[in-house]
């Protein structure tokens, strides 16, 4: 059903590329727990944002990318939803992808309200894959671009190859951690980095749009 007076509003926005083979029926599946939680039957009910100007969850035959530009309202039992979902997008996902989700607080009015109340926003970064090794391709990549745009602030970017290494480093040494019994694939590798920004955070961000 819908939630009216949610304390939330919740945005999720990635592109997530897909295998050739997955159907329709697939990804309708695999974001059941997101659409259903809006209160839609199908995903083609429940794939249009609270946003007219928002994209909202489709499906590009052509790149074979889900693209995901969507908010609803809702609390913080959307977690577990998302969960859901990532776990089904593992088995469809062709390669590592970020999704980013920023939960706005409706209640948290900074123009009139008390000056000592904080705001509820909170921004989460989850990821999806076909295995470990290209879930972790991808927050090296992040990473790397998050801590070169930081640095370059400081520092021209043709003297931040040590700290690029570190950082491949660091995930060479968490995927080696996780390969005793298990074929997962290639280890994290540098390749430039792309994406945005990883963790929690307080503060408003921009609405991403198409």
């Amino acid at each position: 059903m819908p939630r009216y007076n949610a304390p939330f509003e919740i945005h999720v926005h990635g592109d997530v590329p897909l295998r050739s083979d997955v159907t329709l029926a697939q990804i309708q599946e695999a974001l059941k727990p997101i659409w259903s939680y809006a209160g839609a039957r199908s995903l083609a009910d429940g794939a249009t944002s609270s946003y007219e100007e928002e994209p909202g969850l489709r499906f590009e035959p052509k790149e074979r990318m889900l693209q995901m530009c969507w908010t609803v309202p809702g609390d913080e039992d959307f977690r577990q939803a998302l969960d859901e979902m990532c776990m089904a997008l593992n088995d469809l996902a062709e390669q590592g992808a970020a999704i980013e989700v920023t939960f706005y607080d409706n209640d948290f009015d900074e123009d009139e309200g008390d000056p000592d109340e904080e705001s509820r926003d909170d921004f989460v970064m989850m990821f999806v894959g076909p295995n470990p090794a290209a879930i972790m391709q991808v927050q090296r990549d992040l990473l790397v671009e998050d801590v070169v745009n930081l640095m370059e602030r400081h520092f021209d970017g043709a003297e931040l190859g040590g700290v690029v290494a570190e950082i491949d480093k660091l995930f060479g040494d968490r995927f080696d951690a996780l390969v005793n019994s298990l074929e997962i694939g290639k280890r994290p590798r540098g390749s430039g980095g792309a994406g945005g920004a990883g963790g929690h955070g307080g503060g408003r961000r921009p609405r991403h749009l198409h």
